[in-house]
């Protein structure tokens, strides 16, 4: 009997040193390129009407160097007063800041090369700043990198706000929230955390940015989604889960329709492109 609570409690402790050692050795995130940790803070949350009023990013490179920028933007529409309220900034305070077309080919040379990570991001960060980079004349997709959104993988697990989360893993009070350079260093100590906690997490972004995803869409937005054969099909509206290709084929006027229609314009872009790559198809 002795020896049976000795064996176990040997065996609980080897486990306890491994889950020790795996905290220490992931404490550093393994990077092959780049990664941009970033937070907006914007007029509202509608992707195709709301504009950004402060950005902030923080770029970890491969060799642990970091680097941080923050941008006050300007952003050409009245902040409503509730929105104010959540995270402080007001029509004065931005009222002689650059607009963000001044800005988007020196926020794009700092990410181009970079995943993107954030919290909530997939859902909402990336795709308006898509608009906003498409709005500015600078293209901008996800060809060639992944994104890594810090809030799926804590619903995934736990279920809680970015205040929550600072606290259950990093033992920390989130002061000044709302501030985007407060929440983008706080999802980054997050997500190094949760590398530390869960054991079948890897430390490595193209994980990261499988495990963050939900569906896998085509778009940012959500609009387009891709079935099980990797096929671009609507996921709304009348033609929903059935392919782009054949609807647009079938029936044309949808396409200028949806075009014309209050769409997000990388939606736009990932259609017309669709069409595109059909006709190609067909004088090949």
């Amino acid at each position: 009997m002795g020896f049976s609570i000795f064996t176990q409690q040997q065996t609980t402790n080897n486990k306890q040193q491994t889950t020790n050692n795996k905290q220490q050795t992931k404490m550093t995130l393994n990077l092959t390129k780049p990664i941009c940790f970033f937070d907006l803070e914007t007029t509202g949350i509608n992707i195709t009407t709301d504009r950004i009023v402060e950005i902030a990013i923080l770029k970890v490179f491969p060799d642990g160097k970091e680097e941080r920028k923050t941008w006050l933007v300007n952003p050409e529409m009245p902040i409503p007063a509730e929105v104010t309220a959540i995270h402080g900034i007001s029509d004065a305070d931005v009222a002689d800041k650059p607009i963000f077309k001044e800005l988007a080919k020196e926020i794009n040379t700092m990410v181009k090369d970079s995943d993107l990570a954030g919290f909530n991001s997939n859902r909402f960060d990336i795709p308006l700043l898509a608009e906003e980079m498409l709005r500015s004349d600078v293209d901008f997709d996800m060809k060639g990198r992944v994104a890594v959104d810090v809030q799926t993988i804590f619903h995934k697990m736990e279920q809680r706000t970015l205040s929550a989360a600072y606290k259950f893993y990093c033992d920390k009070n989130l002061e000044d929230a709302h501030s985007a350079a407060a929440d983008t260093d706080a999802t980054y100590e997050v997500l190094k955390a949760q590398l530390g906690r869960y054991e079948e997490l890897e430390n490595d972004t193209k994980f990261l940015a499988e495990f963050s995803s939900r569906k896998k869409f085509a778009d940012f937005a959500g609009f387009i989604v891709y079935n099980k054969y990797n096929e671009e099909c609507f996921s709304f509206g009348k033609h929903k889960t059935k392919r782009v290709e054949d609807v647009l084929n079938e029936e044309p006027g949808y396409f200028g329709w949806l075009l014309n229609a209050d769409f997000p314009l990388y939606t736009k872009k990932v259609l017309t492109a669709i069409k595109l790559r059909a006709f190609n198809n067909k004088l090949a």
